[in-house]
């Protein structure tokens, strides 16, 4: 038996592992976030663990192209063969990795470290661009520092009133919503989605109530929210002068944005935006003198936009006019996705980033972290690409000619799946570890069998910033080897500066030097203390008192109450700007998850009652609208436009607006959502544009 944590997203669910083999089995644990309760997917779990798809010795590709195994030995010789000659042909940047949320903190250390060192290239990224990237950049330029949850997740508890925007957490996380159950019994919830979701009928009832804008005009309802806030004099003017910078600049960004003005774009109707606005601020003026606090919540809805860090930005801005974020009044939070999202982006997979949340480019961070790592700063690459120009480029002049890819299926994953397909077979040599034979590994040369979850010593830190430990329950199967065994093993054969080691309690040592003094500080977390279930979340400087009690929090649970991140200790309001984008004819697209499937679906496909419950693609879409287009409840239909076509059954649904379609971005082959979406990116962040694409439908005739 043995205590460990859920493998799928952020919320990192407490379970116990029970028994051995076949016969093993999990149960929900009385963990903070999830109180013992599970989803289908955290029930289901244990049953990926002795699956017979699971890979279990490194298989090479054929000339037939069929895959046969192959040795370690011969292998891991013939990655370094092929790194070598590429290097010395090409540049250490006809090299690249590409790297994962869903790593642990040890693994995302050491993938980013193995790049810069053993690979010598600038050529990383992970698929958290296309998940976390906006919120990032959003949270990283407002306070001067990105925490998902700048709070614990149980302060929702107590809330009188969260706006809630582009997040569906009762199908993509359903233990959250035990944390919106006093909210909602005060009708406090607010969810703003263009389909009437899973957590928009939460706020049913005279729980809360939904705003349904049309698709991609969040930022303009953003914008028209702070106007009626500013105009009726509803901020907190004090907080505002003592707290902030840059309020004169939003002024005028948000002028023009009356509520007329605003419903002509979103589709929401002035009364609504005007009785939110004024909802928002009388419960945080209520929570400043000792009522109930406010939150303002995101999620990838409102952020997988090539305007994302600009809508995150105005949805902190709503928050500081507010008087919200670094008090015990409430506060802004963005909802991370992946298992290790938060931890994944702090310790070196980013393009542009190092340990501890430190820039590559800065000489300061680049020196501290060369110093730890033992070598000369000069050695370590500067910045590299973002995922999305990292992948587009692959087997061009420009671009990589190997590349090697942890934890992730971006065929299934990225955007415009048809250009990924392609610029992976223009590769000459690609490297897939995984424990199945996702979409992308069927694409590889030579595929490495890695460990799950239940199998494998490490850390994870979830939504709200908490560093936890994931534990081995049970042996690895086959030859199956953890990532951090096969980047010691690589580069003892790359001849590589510095040390690799294979065990993950050592590379957590390293992990907290190298971020020592850095936004993301784990300096003074100790293995053992995470072991025993210290709640401790970072910044955690070296020289912090820990306790292992329970209901003790350790580190910093709530960011920003006595200053923000930047060099003054204030917020900064950024303004920002919308288009004055009228609604169209046309029919938008926009994707998302399902309460059965996690992300590309690779591992959630293969059990069975998951699969059974949500076996294809569904395309969820108006009767009214369905009947313009001659399709009928079932009925097969292709999802086109200019970058490709996707198949999927009809589900009619009146939760749907008028002028919009939803398709869900788990499933394979003709039923890949993301066949469809468009690769233009965010400036700042480098985010995909996921949640918006204009598509046109047909039925498939004599299909159903």
């Amino acid at each position: 038996m043995a205590d460990t944590h859920c493998p799928y997203c952020a919320l990192q669910c407490g379970i116990t592992l029970e028994g051995t083999g076949a016969q093993t089995s999990l149960r929900g644990r009385d963990f903070e976030t999830n109180g013992g309760a599970l989803c289908r997917k955290g029930f289901s779990a244990a049953k990926l663990l002795e699956h017979p798809q699971r890979i279990t010795d490194p298989m090479q590709r054929q000339a037939d192209g069929s895959f046969a195994p192959v040795d370690w030995d011969t292998a891991l010789d013939l990655i370094a063969h092929k790194a070598l000659e590429i290097r010395a042909e090409s540049g250490a940047d006809a090299v690249a990795m590409f790297g994962s949320g869903s790593l642990t903190n040890e693994k995302a250390y050491q993938l980013g470290k193995f790049a810069r060192l053993a690979l010598g290239t600038s050529r990383i990224d992970y698929n958290g661009r296309f998940c976390m990237s906006s919120a990032a950049a959003g949270t990283n330029k407002a306070f001067g520092l990105d925490r998902g949850l700048p709070f614990p997740l149980a302060d929702l508890d107590n809330a009188a009133m969260i706006l809630m925007l582009g997040s569906n957490v009762a199908d993509t996380m359903p233990p959250f919503v035990r944390h919106l159950e006093t909210v909602r019994a005060r009708g406090g919830l607010i969810v703003v989605d263009p389909r009437r979701s899973a957590t928009a009928k939460l706020a049913d009832e005279g729980a809360g109530w939904h705003l349904q804008p049309t698709p991609s005009s969040d930022l303009a309802l953003l914008l028209g929210l702070a106007h009626v806030v500013l105009t009726e004099s509803l901020a907190d003017t004090q907080y505002l002068a003592e707290r902030t910078v840059g309020l004169d600049s939003l002024r005028s960004s948000v002028a023009s944005w009356w509520p007329e003005r605003t419903a002509k774009v979103t589709g929401i109707p002035a009364d609504q935006i005007r009785r939110t606005a004024r909802a928002l601020a009388a419960a945080a003026k209520s929570a400043k003198n000792g009522g109930n606090p406010v939150y303002i919540l995101t999620g990838r809805g409102i952020e997988q936009h090539a305007n994302g860090t600009d809508t995150v930005t105005a949805a902190i801005n709503l928050a500081l006019l507010l008087g919200l974020p670094g008090t015990l009044a409430g506060g802004y939070g963005t909802i991370t996705g992946q298992g290790n999202g938060q931890g994944g982006r702090e310790h070196g997979q980013k393009c542009d980033q190092l340990p501890g949340y430190r820039k590559i480019s800065d000489p300061e961070h680049r020196a501290h972290v060369a110093k730890v790592w033992g070598v000369d700063p000069e050695i370590i690459p500067g910045p590299g690409i973002p995922a999305v120009e990292l992948l587009n480029t692959l087997g061009t002049k420009s671009g990589a000619r190997m590349l090697m890819v942890h934890g992730a299926n971006p065929v299934i994953s990225a955007p415009d799946a048809n250009q990924i397909f392609a610029a992976l077979r223009r590769l000459d040599f690609l490297v897939v570890s995984d424990f199945f034979f996702s979409e992308t590994a069927a694409e590889a040369d030579l595929v490495l069998p890695v460990l799950q979850w239940a199998e494998e010593e490490g850390t994870m830190t979830n939504l709200e910033g908490r560093i936890l430990r994931r534990r081995a329950a049970m042996p690895a199967p086959g030859q199956a080897k953890s990532e951090l065994w096969i980047f010691s093993q690589l580069a003892e054969r790359l001849n590589a500066p510095g040390t690799f080691s294979p065990n993950a309690s050592e590379v957590f040592d390293e992990l907290k030097l190298a971020s020592a003094g850095g936004i993301a500080d784990y300096s003074g977390v100790n293995w053992e203390d995470v072991d025993q279930g210290a709640a401790i979340y970072w910044p955690c400087p070296e020289g912090s008192e820990i306790s292992t009690m329970t209901g003790e929090r350790n580190g910093t649970p709530r960011l920003f109450l006595d200053r923000f991140a930047h060099s003054d200790g204030k917020a900064q309001i950024i303004a920002v700007y919308a288009p004055n984008q009228l609604p169209n004819k046309q029919i938008s697209l926009v994707t998302g998850r399902l309460l059965e499937h996690y992300q590309s679906g690779a591992q959630t496909r293969r059990v069975d009652e998951l699969a059974t419950a949500a076996p294809e693609a569904a395309l969820e879409i108006h009767p009214s609208t369905a009947l313009a287009h001659q399709i009928s409840d079932g009925q097969m239909v292709k999802v086109s436009n200019q970058r490709g076509t996707s198949i999927a059954r009809a589900k009619l649904s009146t939760d749907m607006r008028l002028d919009t379609v939803f398709l869900p971005f788990h499933f394979p082959n003709t039923g890949t959502a993301n066949l469809l979406t468009d690769p233009s990116v965010d400036p700042f962040s480098k985010m995909p544009e996921f949640k918006h694409a204009h598509v046109s439908l047909n039925p498939i005739k004599g299909e159903s």
